[in-house]
């Protein structure tokens, strides 16, 4: 009978302490969007887009100059992002190497110095110049022209880089260009449990390096522009005077506290294009931070339209020819 009883007992108690569990359970929140917390906090600590895109470039020649003038006390503490190979085949005397994923690790020694980034040809150091100025160091720049601004025998990137691959082509629209109407989409989705703001940035910035320099050839968008959400970032006087990719917007300025972001497509793969590369790179780098699929198109209009370029453009009188340490 006892055994009955405690059998009745399990039998009762059963459903009740599962339903108590699948309660305490249902009560544990799930990820957040913190996309919201995020844009605040960006803003509010100084570190809106336009914010970053200030003062965020030197010249070889000032690295060169600063970095040899008498004055110790000015000068830079520069991080090396190329491949180790490449770097132990000539770099700047006084540059230390990292990779773009080890920026952050590598900045520590910087011991207060203002830090400069060198790559190949100024773009991907733009990635790690966003992750640096979201992390501690606002005064990061990017070596114009990387590393090709520096001596003829780095210079190999830029003098590839360069072309004609929108001209003739179907999908450029030619002078005054033809410019999408912008239409307002939803905020990006960033979901955390966390809800401390400086933790969710910090995770943000960790995932944009460890997914490396984002970008997408002009051979790609050309071909198919309606793949991806563009992002001509000219002045509308430019795109008049040049043109622009088929399909493209010009959501210009951009930033967090005037709105401008709602222009572009979370949903889409967003491509920012500049003069250069170098511009689209710092942009690509701050909406992967903030949940775009962003993409930098590489070389940006130096590598479609370089012959019709007055301005901007490559050239060998950019190569300094500074001396190379091994």
């Amino acid at each position: 009978m006892k055994n009955l009883l405690k059998f009745v007992w399990v039998l009762v108690l059963a459903p009740i302490l599962f339903l108590n569990s699948c309660t305490d359970y249902e009560d544990i929140p799930g990820p957040q969007d913190r996309f919201g917390v995020l844009k605040t906090y960006l803003i509010d600590n100084n570190m809106d887009l336009s914010v970053i895109l200030t003062d965020w470039i030197t010249t070889a020649e000032n690295v060169y100059t600063t970095m040899t003038d008498a004055d110790a006390t000015n000068d830079y503490y520069i991080i090396d992002i190329r491949a180790e190979e490449h770097y132990d085949e000539g770099h700047i005397e006084w540059a230390v190497n990292a990779t773009l994923g080890g920026i952050l690790e590598a900045a520590q020694n910087a011991g207060g110095k203002p830090i400069i980034v060198a790559c190949y040809s100024g773009q991907g150091a733009g990635h790690a110049v966003v992750a640096l100025r979201l992390s501690g160091y606002p005064d990061a720049k990017v070596m114009k022209w990387g590393m090709c601004s520096w001596n003829e025998a780095t210079a190999t990137s830029w003098t590839n880089g360069v072309g004609d691959a929108a001209i003739g082509n179907a999908n450029w629209s030619n002078p005054p260009g033809d410019i999408q109407a912008n239409t307002p989409h939803d905020a990006p989705v960033i979901e955390y449990l966390e809800s401390d703001p400086a933790v969710v940035l910090s995770e943000q910035v960790a995932k944009m390096l460890a997914g490396g320099f984002s970008a997408v050839s002009n051979e790609s968008v050309l071909g198919t522009p309606t793949d991806y959400f563009i992002n001509n970032f000219w002045a509308i006087g430019d795109i008049e005077h040049y043109g622009n990719i088929s399909t493209a917007y010009q959501v210009k300025p951009l930033t967090l506290a005037s709105g401008e972001y709602v222009y572009l497509d979370p949903a889409g793969k967003v491509v920012t294009y500049c003069w250069t590369g170098q511009t689209s790179s710092i942009v690509t780098a701050y909406l992967t931070v903030i949940g775009y699929e962003a993409y930098s198109l590489t070389f940006g209009t130096n590598g479609m339209i370089y012959s019709n370029l007055e301005s901007h453009k490559w050239s060998e009188a950019q190569i300094m020819g500074y001396p190379l340490a091994q």
